[in-house]
């Protein structure tokens, strides 16, 4: 896997437009857009139906269209931000490669493999490059791990577990992060169940009551022998019944393991336990995280500091790609913002450099595939469903 890093060349901002209008385009995608007057500018957004189109564009001060072509044509965009109603993912994103954008595309890249590989297809033949929002590995807690993990201080790692981190392709992401994005999945064994629940109080739907909960859990075979482990349940974000949330890793020299209440939200007061050995090899000597702010009593994020008790290797250092330039003007952005300006960014690069995007759309497709094997498998009566899926 690549780590993101930030372009350093001083080339003009890229054009930008939305395409969509749904709620992350303007409380996420458009302020972020906004925030990097160096490297990107937003020039105009497009939607489905006039009003909501007028909504975003006025509020993002930029102008609005409900015709592609014409948002096109008007505006020159060289990048397209894709943030529409979930299951139309898909749908925009093939109009979008076919008009000739580069793209950010939202998770999941398409629910259909068909449509995802229709997606990349359109894409390569007009030369365009495809970024997907899969912004969980990318938070500074994970970008901290991620660069340990590439160090080489734990080895290889062979098993990594989602436990409630994250649903779906976001969990499985999280897990194969560790394990390294080059590790090919070859076999899905899932078990995807319905419970009743006792009645409580749900907080993204504001509402008291009884609840089904659908749990998912999946073991992942990788080539070489690694293995995934991958727990969900479809209340894990809102119940108080299930306010766990960890991830994972046994590696040869060590572990990793993060723990938070999922009603604190993602990467929030958790507590990161990453161990090596003491040199005697007795005990486990643990890894100490710092996070550098601006300031003693806050500010902006500059840097996660990884303390660790290797005599080579005393500290490893992952930066913040958006601390301020100068101390006090600059965003303060919390940590899944940073992660998914690291989307953009990765995109951006990529389309200056001529390189690829550090995730982009053929990891997005695996992560979306290991979730419809894990659930094939579960109808099937449990019986191990070989990959590549046939589709």
């Amino acid at each position: 896997m690549t780590l993101f890093t930030s372009p350093l060349n001083s080339a003009s901002p890229l054009r930008v437009v939305l395409l969509g209008t749904a709620a992350r385009s303007d409380y996420l995608y458009g302020p972020i857009i906004q925030a990097l007057p160096e490297q990107v500018q937003l020039v105009g957004v497009w939607g489905r139906t006039a009003a909501s189109a007028r909504r975003l564009g006025e509020g993002l001060g930029v102008p609005w269209f409900t015709d592609m072509a014409a948002l096109i044509s008007q505006t020159a965009p060289q990048l397209g931000v894709v943030s529409v109603a979930y299951d139309a993912n898909g749908e925009v994103g093939l109009m979008a490669a076919e008009h000739g954008l580069h793209l950010l595309l939202e998770t999941p890249i398409a629910h259909d493999l068909r449509e995802a590989d229709a997606i990349i297809s359109a894409a390569r033949a007009r030369g365009l490059k495809i970024e997907v929002a899969e912004q969980f590995h990318r938070r500074p807690l994970e970008q901290i791990k991620l660069k340990l993990l590439k160090s080489g201080l734990f080895g290889r790692v062979h098993s990594s577990f989602n436990d409630f981190a994250g649903h779906g392709y976001h969990g499985v992401s999280v897990l194969r992060s560790y394990l390294g994005f080059g590790a090919r999945p070859v076999r899905v064994t899932g078990a995807v169940r319905s419970y009743e629940l006792a009645a409580h109080w749900s907080r993204l739907e504001d509402a008291y009551g009884g609840r089904t909960e659908v749990q998912e859990h999946g073991l992942i075979d990788f080539e070489g022998g690694q293995v995934g482990i991958f727990h969900w349940t479809s209340v894990g974000y809102d119940s108080p019944l299930r306010w766990w949330r960890s991830s994972r890793f046994l590696a040869e020299k060590g572990m990793g393991v993060t723990v938070a209440s999922g009603l604190l939200g993602p990467g929030t007061e958790s507590d990161e336990r990453l161990s090596l050995l003491t040199p005697d090899g007795e005990a486990p000597a643990f890894i100490t995280l710092e996070r550098r702010l601006e300031r003693n009593d806050g500010g902006a994020l500059l840097s996660v500091v990884a303390h660790t008790p290797d005599a080579e290797r005393p500290t490893v250092t992952w930066d913040n790609p958006f601390r301020p330039a100068r101390k006090g003007h600059g965003v303060q952005w919390h940590d899944d913002e940073i992660a998914v300006a690291g989307c953009l960014m990765s995109l951006v690069d990529a389309v200056r450099t001529g390189g690829e995007p550090s995730y982009g759309p053929v990891q997005a497709r695996l992560d979306q595939e290991i979730v419809l094997a894990l659930h094939r498998s579960s109808q099937e009566g449990g019986v191990p469903v070989e990959l590549p899926l046939n589709v």
